[in-house]
């Protein structure tokens, strides 16, 4: 049986968690556009947490809206799927159902720190000076952009079930994480000031002419601009083959009655109504900007 995720706190999380109850073979870190490209084989037997669905899995978790783009699955499917602060926490309460209430008590500070980061229900304090489970989910967030990452997060997955948090939190390679971090914070917000720009509503970070990207924490450019209601980041691809564009609503301001992932499904991506992402092409990304900006400014 393999577990195929995301390579994001929840999916670390959801990894922990399902492989304390299921017999997983080998653990696959998967983008969702690259199921939504049809980039990626899903296999029988496979688990999904924290993705879309695909019909070729056996067994579900997801806890973003679809959009109508995404395939349903039949109404018996196992798994879970609904509308929930994490992933996490539905892989929580599925195998505590069939278990019992206690089965995952030792994670329970992992699964309400996941249920916070995911859903950026975070305070300011949070963004500028986190700790424990939200500093953790820092750490592996790709878009931190601290690299080593296929290794780090399978570390991560051992340590969290063999080793109290506070261990895992004082782990050489969470602490070496955690440093790069400070080290770099005010190259980050040097390059965020310069690369950044506000639109109406909508602050738009333009990171493609910039490498490498300076290491830091995504929610801090709603620090620096608390007058966007929405944020856009433009940055090449793995392989520059394409632009990815990120866009959030502002956790601090929450007025914006856009819904992120339906409009990045206009625009050949995905997310859920407060976060998503779609990739623009290389050839003509600024004309398909301009063209996203304006829809976002005209959801408000």
């Amino acid at each position: 049986m393999r577990l195929v995720t995301r390579g994001d706190l929840d999916g670390l999380t959801c990894s922990v968690l399902i492989t304390s109850v299921e017999k997983v073979d080998a653990i696959e870190l998967v983008h969702p556009q690259e199921l939504t490209d049809g980039r990626f084989e899903v296999r029988d037997g496979d688990v999904l947490a924290n993705l879309p669905f695909h019909p070729g899995c056996s067994i579900w978790f997801d806890h973003h809206e679809l959009v109508d783009a995404n395939p349903r699955p039949e109404a018996a499917f196992q798994g879970r799927y609904g509308l929930a602060p994490s992933t996490a926490r539905l892989v929580h309460d599925y195998y505590c159902e069939r278990k019992g209430w206690r089965l995952f008590e030792r994670y329970g500070e992992l699964v309400a720190g996941t249920d916070r980061l995911d859903s950026a229900n975070l305070t300011r304090r949070d963004v500028l000076d986190p700790q424990r489970v939200i500093l953790l989910g820092f750490t592996i967030d790709s878009r931190t952009g601290l690299g080593g990452f296929r290794d780090y997060f399978l570390f991560l997955g051992m340590a969290l079930r063999s080793m109290p948090l506070d261990e895992v939190l004082r782990s050489p390679q969470v602490t070496e994480r955690v440093a790069k971090m400070k080290e770099a914070d005010e190259e980050f917000r040097r390059a965020l000031l310069a690369s950044s720009h506000v639109d109406g509503n909508v602050v738009v970070t333009d990171f493609r002419g910039l490498s490498p990207i300076p290491v830091g924490n995504r929610f801090l450019v709603y620090t620096l601009f608390p007058e966007a209601t929405v944020s856009v980041r433009l940055q090449w691809g793995p392989r520059r083959d394409v632009v990815m564009a990120t866009v959030g609503h502002n956790i601090f301001e929450r007025s914006s009655w856009s819904d992120v992932g339906h409009t990045m499904a206009l625009f050949g991506g995905g997310g859920h109504r407060g976060a998503g992402s779609c990739p623009l092409p290389p050839d003509d990304g600024d004309a398909t900007l301009r063209r996203l900006v304006s829809e976002l400014k005209r959801q408000g």
